[in-house]
């Protein structure tokens, strides 16, 4: 009894792996600031409960498409060769296993929230389902998958509200530079190979120090819609001290990036990006309570 049960958390913390499950704090924080300002403080139980079962159902069914789409390719690609599919650690079934539970949760969620989020579910299923296939048509891919994650603070404030409003398009427009931005960050890496293999790309369309420069002008942007942000939504100095914090951190990503090293573009990429949007929920929240 006690091997099987230790058999399925193995399992468990496998598809976990497969999905990149710790990277829900990507979205997740900003997601959480939508659902904090559409109910001007802390909405009821039920309705928190419901977006986090819709945003873990659709992250993490887009994120399992996403490697099952990108199995064959992961498999040449001596970077990605040893993720969980090429290896055949997971197998294809398993995958669509998580994709469908997953998508079915986010779709029930929707359902559970209000018809608004319902009535827009076919929309943010396309975009997690085309993504995974833009980068062999179109270097706009990183816009792509920025604009699929800006959805998680757009769905939540229309989850609490019920309709369509300006800031939340603001804060999803933040999201959507942040991702793209850093996408495009980790994208470097693999410019000869996406090259050599008909893989559409900004790096491989524009070059490393094209790339980089186009990377760095979303973050600019996205800083300057966070501080948008602050007169729209009439917030105190504690928000633009975290919008502070989060620029000098966005700053040390862009200053620390060497395509060459695997693991320095890991920190640049990732590891930084999950302090940033924890980091601006923190200092949102506080403004909250001080205001």
């Amino acid at each position: 009894m006690a091997l099987n049960n230790i058999n399925v958390l193995r399992k468990i913390r496998t598809y976990g792996e497969l999905v990149m499950f710790s990277h829900t704090l990507f979205s997740l924080p900003f997601a959480i600031i939508g659902m904090i300002w559409a109910a001007k403080g802390v909405p009821s139980f039920e309705i928190i409960f419901w977006i986090l079962v819709a945003l873990t159902g659709a992250r993490n069914g887009a994120n399992a498409l996403n490697r099952w789409v990108d199995k064959d390719i992961d498999k040449k690609n001596p970077r990605t060769a040893k993720r969980h599919m090429p290896r055949k650690i997971v197998n294809s079934y398993e995958v669509w296993g998580i994709v469908i539970v997953c998508f079915t949760l986010f779709t029930f969620a929707a359902y559970k929230l209000n018809p608004l989020c319902l009535r827009l579910t076919p929309i943010a299923l396309f975009l997690f389902f085309i993504y995974s296939y833009t980068k062999r048509f179109t270097w706009f891919c990183h816009i792509v998958l920025g604009i699929a994650c800006a959805g998680a603070p757009v769905g939540a404030w229309i989850a609490v509200t019920g309709e369509f409003s300006f800031p939340p398009f603001v804060l999803g427009a933040v999201v959507a530079l942040w991702v793209a931005g850093f996408d495009i960050i980790y994208g470097t890496q693999d410019i000869k190979f996406d090259r050599e293999n008909g893989l559409f790309s900004i790096p491989a369309k524009f070059g490393l120090k094209g790339a980089l420069v186009i990377a760095k002008g979303f973050h600019c942007i996205m800083i300057l819609l966070l501080i948008a942000l602050y007169y729209i939504m009439n917030l105190t100095w504690i928000y633009l001290t975290g919008v502070f914090i989060a620029t000098i951190l966005l700053g040390i990503e862009h200053y620390i990036i060497s395509p060459s090293n695997e693991k320095k573009m890991k920190v640049a990429a990732y590891s930084i990006n999950q302090i940033i949007s924890p980091l601006i929920l923190l200092f949102t929240i506080l403004d909250t309570i001080w205001a």
